[in-house]
């Protein structure tokens, strides 16, 4: 960590700290934007779901500030060494929490097509999925506050989790799917907002490595641990048709940024 006292223009410093509060700031805003998503999928309440899409607005301006701030220490101060490192950490880590904030966005618009459709039962499951996915944002803040390479890589090696999580939970969807096809429309919009999670434990992960590299100066050597099988679950149908209504359902993706 990055002794003010090693530095002669004390406005370095503050430039420093002020990208460091921006960063955190938006890590909080980031997982209470996940934790109103998915509340509002519980509770069935369009209207909170309505204003985590519209929050979502502020963590774009905050990354935008980070981007301001980064090209300005780059341009003015030419750090190096350990304050290059974080100036370029932060960077990627704001693109990351951005990326977070738009899967939350969209969760909360699957949650307002859902609070218009009867209710699909694995509910209890999303809620416990994004549960520990907000635990791993939490800590993963936590370690970029207290520069922590170990915590950093406590949620690194919790990803694996989280994709074993994804993965009972998308057989457990397509299993109730394929039992009554009422639940074909819901349980597809259940399905992206697991993925949704999913995909928001992975930017964690992101942002886990760049706190590793920034505070040791090595990004880590062995491969991540991946546990997503759900490209390879099986699940038979009772009635034949049902499969070719689930392919014409499932032909959309979500990419966390354009989702109508």
């Amino acid at each position: 960590m990055t002794n003010p006292a090693d530095h002669i223009v004390k406005a370095f410093d503050e430039q420093l700290e002020e990208l460091r509060r921006t960063i955190v700031r938006m890590g909080g805003m980031v997982e209470a934007e996940l934790a109103g998503a998915v509340e509002a999928l519980i509770r069935r309440d369009s209207e909170m779901a309505q204003r985590i899409i519209e929050s979502d607005k502020e963590v774009d301006t905050l990354e935008q500030k980070v981007d301001e701030l980064v090209v300005r220490l780059l341009a003015l101060r030419q750090p190096m060494a350990v304050d290059l490192r974080e100036v370029l950490c932060a960077l990627k880590v704001a693109t990351d929490l951005e990326r977070i904030g738009d899967y939350a966005c969209n969760i909360a618009k699957r949650a307002m097509a859902l609070s218009q459709m009867r209710p699909v039962r694995p509910m209890h499951s999303p809620k416990r999925m994004a549960r520990l996915v907000q635990s791993q944002i939490k800590k993963v803040v936590d370690a970029y506050v207290e520069r922590d390479a170990e915590k950093a890589l406590e949620v690194w090696r919790g990803d694996e989790e989280v994709d074993e999580m994804y993965t009972s939970l998308f057989r457990e969807l397509l299993t109730y799917m394929m039992e009554d096809p009422r639940d074909i429309t819901p349980g597809t919009h259940l399905l992206f907002v697991a993925r949704n999670i999913e995909r928001i434990g992975d930017h964690a992960t992101n942002v886990a490595e760049y706190i590793n590299y920034l505070v040791t100066g090595e990004w880590i050597a062995f491969g991540r641990p991946k546990a997503d099988t759900s490209s390879f679950s099986v699940v038979e149908p009772r009635d034949p048709g049902v499969i070719e209504t689930l392919k014409s359902k499932h032909g959309e993706d979500d990419t966390g940024t354009s989702e109508a």
